[in-house]
């Protein structure tokens, strides 16, 4: 992201707008670099060309670390339990089994398991008066770094149902009524800790994920 937030900024340093979007970033900023009347400098363009290239080798190894990750995951039927789960995609299903393994059984339970993520707010209570606080982050930075994008890929999903008329239901309704209630990042964090549990609850069952018991509490 960094190289290409930079092919960007040359760009925009000689007033050439790029389009938005990575993939499509680059293939403008490629044909700006290819055309010779386009206005950016020629002294400039080979610099850009190898950060192009760059960018071309990571795409192709990344793409091939996914091939290889979906053939781990086709493999697991824990990987395919979590599949089955909104929001939970190639990375955080492989990464969970590889961090937990398929045995959920040194969890009580799915509130266990978010605590253990660092999904679950700190608490700063006295007597019958109770306040929480942030997420306490403790635990594995980057499954609760993929489980909070899943997140808000299923609060974004249902945003776009719920303006284009759509009725949200199960795990996408409940985000929404989170998020009405509070805000955009809480409802965030607080549909991470509901996909944590979730994740628990699928591999404790055996079961793909169930819409109807989406919004119960998966402990």
């Amino acid at each position: 992201m960094q190289r290409i937030n930079a092919l960007r900024g040359f760009c925009r340093e000689f007033g050439l707008a790029v389009t938005v979007g990575a993939r499509a970033g680059l293939h403008a900023i490629s044909r700006l670099v290819a055309d010779p009347a386009s206005a950016l400098p020629s002294i400039l363009r080979p610099a850009m060309s190898m950060l192009l290239e760059e960018l071309t080798q990571l795409h192709q190894r990344i793409a091939q670390l996914e091939r290889e990750l979906a053939q781990i995951a086709r493999h697991s039927p824990a990987c395919q339990l979590l599949l089955s789960i909104p929001g939970v995609g190639l990375l955080t299903a492989t990464a969970l089994v590889a961090a937990i393994g398929t045995d959920v059984g040194h969890f009580r339970n799915g509130r266990q398991l978010a605590a253990w993520l660092g999904l679950t707010p700190r608490e700063h209570s006295s007597g019958q008066t109770r306040r929480l606080g942030a997420i306490t982050r403790a635990g594995d930075r980057y499954l609760r770094t993929l489980l909070t994008h899943g997140a808000r890929s299923v609060l974004q999903a249902a945003s776009r149902a719920q303006s284009a008329g759509r009725t949200c239901t199960g795990l996408r309704a409940w985000g929404l009524a989170v998020r009405q209630r509070t805000n955009q990042n809480k409802a965030t964090c607080a549909l991470a800790n509901k996909l944590a549990r979730i994740c628990f609850a699928t591999l404790r069952s055996g079961q793909p994920f169930d819409e109807r018991r989406a919004c119960k509490t998966a402990d």
